[in-house]
């Protein structure tokens, strides 16, 4: 076999770039383009990305808490290979997969309290939608309460559980029968509820996406009295905070809640097969499943596919064998601990919040005219380019991928892999400050910041 040179790779490379471009997203390659952020991985491994320019990206990202285990872990793919080898009926349909029934005893026992029924598909927003037609079979109503502030996802029910309107804008009339109530306000979701119209309450038990918003001890608690009182279900979307990210299994554990029905995804298989499971109570279960000819109501054509229930099988194993929820709870800390040390003296850092290993840096508006005058005019520009900087910054100076907060443009998330080094940790701490520092002190980045700013409009 004839070895490429480099400039046969060169050209590989671009041709690949290009087919995405004109074929799949344009805007995308633009928008990495402009960022600096465009470059070729060769491998993941743990909490590594290697590039063919032979750069090592540390990942804080972990594909917005997908690899929760690390990229690529090798059990999971000795198990995934394994399942491959067997050639046994991955997607037979017409038999009882018992993966499924395996996965399903697994998450049910760590979850607890009364979640003994698991409905399998292959998304985060799958899983959203699966919930929303059992919730209404359920309770016989139609209307769906959501916490303001919230990401469920991009399919149209899930958007219909999200007040940002960035997210919808032009797709049409979304489900007409939702009313979102402020995060953590316990007298707007009585208010809602009392009116006997809503069958269910969705609300991630820590806004990720809104700025890693934890709420008080007592609010989940509450939202679990009310939706007794008043019939409705508590429905917690985990597909973040879930599998050990906040410690626990789930985040519902920290807050010592026991939901009706509760949605996992992204690091169920390792990140390495589609996969979500909505777990639920034998009530809300079987009013769906209530006959044999409903039996077949409600299903997905890939959703207890075999290689995705190896993989999560696995995952649980090295979750639980390495003690990762204990970790993320001590590094986590410790983490925030760092980060409120280092930056707590600068002008524009707000805040730096979490919960396990799912924490956001907050920045602020400058009070200082020095400072003030550059990020207003910055602002006026593009709202959301100021933490795009931040994450540009961080990837081409420091080789560190993260990202802002996709409801709120001025918290940067910070959530790595639960396998992440102490040392990995401090290099990151180190890095933001430097960032931080460079951003309170040098006119050059507020100039590179302007120039990128008018660049974006124009792309």
């Amino acid at each position: 076999m004839t070895t490429m040179t480099a400039a046969a790779l060169a050209n590989s490379a671009r041709q690949v770039s290009a087919d995405y471009s004109r074929y799949v997203n344009p805007q995308w390659v633009r928008l990495l383009n402009l960022l600096q952020m465009n470059v070729r991985y060769q491998k993941c491994l743990g909490t590594e990305l290697f590039t063919e320019e032979s750069r090592v990206i540390l990942d804080f990202l972990s594909g917005y808490c997908v690899h929760n285990v690390g990229h690529n872990h090798p059990a999971i793919i000795a198990a995934i290979k394994d399942e491959l080898d067997r050639q046994g009926p991955a997607m037979l349909q017409s038999h009882v997969p018992d993966l499924a029934g395996a996965l399903a005893h697994r998450l049910c026992a760590l979850a607890g309290g009364n979640l003994d029924k698991v409905f399998f598909a292959c998304s985060g927003s799958e899983g959203v939608e699966s919930a929303i037609k059992f919730a209404r079979k359920s309770t016989g109503r139609a209307g769906l309460l959501y916490a303001e502030g919230a990401f469920h996802g991009l399919t149209c029910g899930a958007l219909s559980l999200m007040g940002e309107c960035f997210w919808s804008d032009r797709f049409g009339p979304m489900l007409s029968d939702t009313a979102g109530v402020p995060f953590g306000d316990l007298g707007a979701l009585e208010e809602k509820l009392g009116t006997g119209q809503y069958g269910a309450f969705f609300v991630e038990p820590v806004q990720s996406e809104a700025g890693i918003q934890v709420p008080n001890r007592d609010y989940l608690a509450g939202a679990q009295r009310l939706c007794r009182r008043h019939g409705a279900l508590l429905v917690l979307d985990e597909v973040q905070t879930g599998m050990f990210r906040t410690g626990p299994f789930l985040a519902a554990h920290q807050f010592g809640v026991q939901p009706d029905i509760v949605i996992l995804a992204k690091a169920l298989s390792g990140g390495l097969v589609p996969v979500s499971a909505v777990l639920m109570t034998n009530a809300v279960y079987d009013s769906v499943y209530d006959s044999l000819k409903r039996s077949i109501v409600h299903t997905s054509t890939f959703s207890e596919n075999s290689l995705a229930m190896r993989a999560g099988l696995a995952t649980l194993d090295i979750l639980e064998n390495e003690r990762l929820g204990e970790r993320a709870l001590s590094m986590g800390e410790e983490l925030r601990r760092r980060l409120r040390d280092s930056l707590g003296g600068y002008e524009m850092v707000k805040d730096v919040r979490g919960l396990g290993m799912l924490s956001g840096i907050e920045f602020r508006p400058p009070r200082s005219l020095r400072l003030r005058a550059p990020f207003e005019a910055f602002r006026r520009i593009h709202a959301g380019m100021f933490g795009q900087v931040v994450v540009m910054r961080l990837f081409r100076d420091w080789d560190i991928l993260t990202q802002i907060c996709g409801n709120n443009f001025m918290v940067l998330k910070v959530a790595p892999p639960l396998t992440v080094s102490e040392d990995q940790r401090d290099r990151f701490v180190e890095a933001i400050t430097a960032v931080v520092d460079l951003m309170h002190t040098s006119g050059a980045f507020w100039g590179e910041a302007l120039g990128l700013a008018r660049r974006a409009v124009k792309v």
